[in-house]
């Protein structure tokens, strides 16, 4: 019993390593202009192989413990962040994640966004990038 125990541990521990580099996953967001977490968000992966990104709760808002996206338009209008899906469609690229699209929440845009590990899988690169203008935040694994 022991013997397939400790196989099974061992053969469970390659999977572990593999989720470390891979984007899915919680992560707390972390504001690039005042370094302070703001969300945790998590993104999953779809089966056909892109990834999305829902906020599973708020931590900071400027606009109270439940804030709404009262900038955005469409579907998004007046509903609120805790729940909304903002990063989706994004499909491997080599070692990054790029083809998505990331919605701000605060702004009501969306940008078009990459991703990429950092940090050995303990961080995430995320872009958002409008024409050739970026910006990037460093999310860190929860």
């Amino acid at each position: 019993m022991r013997i397939k125990l400790l196989a099974l541990v061992l053969l469970m521990l390659p999977l572990a390593a593999f989720a470390q580099n891979t984007p899915v996953g919680r992560w707390k967001t972390i504001d690039d202009e005042t370094g302070k977490v703001k969300s945790i968000v998590e993104i999953v992966q779809a089966s056909n192989g892109t990834l999305s990104g829902k906020v599973v709760e708020v931590l900071q808002s400027d606009r109270g413990p439940n804030p709404t996206c009262d900038k955005c338009s469409g579907a998004n209008k007046d509903k609120p962040v805790k729940g909304m899906t903002i990063l989706w469609g994004l499909k491997a690229d080599g070692d990054q994640w790029s083809g998505g699209t990331v919605l701000d929440p605060a702004k009501g845009k969306t940008y078009k966004s990459k991703l990429k590990m950092l940090d050995g899988g303990k961080k995430l690169g995320m872009s958002g990038c409008v024409a050739f203008i970026c910006r990037e935040q460093v999310w860190v694994r929860e």
